[in-house]
C-alpha cells in the first residue's frame, strides 16, 4: 500500500531531486554523508510516511537546509544554483522517490541494500529508460542481496570470489560454498573458520554471524 496519494508523487520526486542536488553542488556535502543525514535526522522517515509539509509542502531547497539544521544546528542561505541540465543526483532523488512510493519499503532499509551512491551509478543507462526499467533493477539487485547468505554479502562486497577468499583465510572453497549456499551453518563452525573468515573479510565476528 503506498503511503501517500499518487497526485503527490511528481511533487515528491522533485522535491527529492532538488534537495540532493542541492545539497551536493550548492552546499558543498559529499552524497552518502548528505543522504545518512537525511535518515538521521527524521525527516526521511517522515517524507516516506507521506507527511504533506514534507513531500509537497516544503521546496527541495528548504529540505536539505532543515535537514542540515536539524543535524548540524546550522542555518545556510547559500543561493541555489539553476543548471541547464538535471545532474545525476537530482536523477537518482527522483527516481528513489517513486521507487520508495511504489515499494512501500523506508528510505532507511533500502539504503542497507542497495546504497544512494550506487543508485547514482546507475544514472547510465536509468536515466532515459522507463521509470519501470529502474523499478525492476532495483527489486532484482534487493532480491539478490537479501536471499544471499551475509558470508556471500559480506564476500561480494570485499570484491572476492569464492577461490580468493579461500585462499586468503585458509579455508576450503567448498567449505565456503556450502556455507553461502545454506548446507551448513557458519554459527555452527569451529571458532577458528569463523575468525579466519571475519579476519579475511575485514569485519567482526558479529557482522558475519
Amino acid at each position: 500500500m503506498n503511503a501517500y496519494n499518487y497526485l503527490y508523487l511528481p511533487d515528491a520526486q522533485n522535491n527529492m531531486g532538488t534537495m540532493l542536488d542541492h545539497a551536493v553542488y550548492d552546499l558543498k556535502w559529499e552524497l552518502g554523508d548528505f543522504y545518512g543525514a537525511f535518515i538521521n535526522s527524521g525527516i526521511a522517515k517522515r517524507f516516506g510516511g507521506g507527511e504533506p509539509k514534507y513531500i509537497a509542502g516544503m521546496s527541495g531547497i528548504e529540505l536539505a537546509r532543515e535537514i542540515i539544521r536539524l543535524v548540524k544546528g546550522e542555518d545556510v542561505d547559500t543561493e541555489p544554483s539553476c543548471p541547464f541540465d538535471r545532474s545525476p543526483e537530482y536523477w537518482a532523488g527522483w527516481a528513489l522517490a517513486y521507487y520508495e512510493w511504489n515499494s512501500g519499503s523506508s528510505f532507511e532499509r533500502i539504503e542497507e541494500v542497495v546504497p544512494i551512491t550506487e543508485i547514482v551509478e546507475m544514472y547510465h543507462p536509468y536515466h532515459e529508460a522507463d521509470i519501470t526499467k529502474f523499478v525492476d533493477e532495483m527489486d532484482r539487485r534487493i532480491s539478490v542481496r537479501t536471499t544471499q547468505s551475509r558470508l556471500a554479502r559480506l564476500r561480494a562486497y570485499a570484491g572476492l570470489t569464492q577461490k580468493a577468499l579461500a585462499d586468503r583465510s585458509g579455508v576450503s572453497v567448498r567449505m565456503i560454498q556450502q556455507y553461502e549456499q545454506g548446507q551448513k551453518k557458519l554459527a555452527h563452525a569451529h571458532a577458528d573458520v569463523v575468525v579466519r573468515l571475519s579476519k579475511a573479510l575485514y569485519c567482526n565476528i558479529e557482522e558475519l554471524l
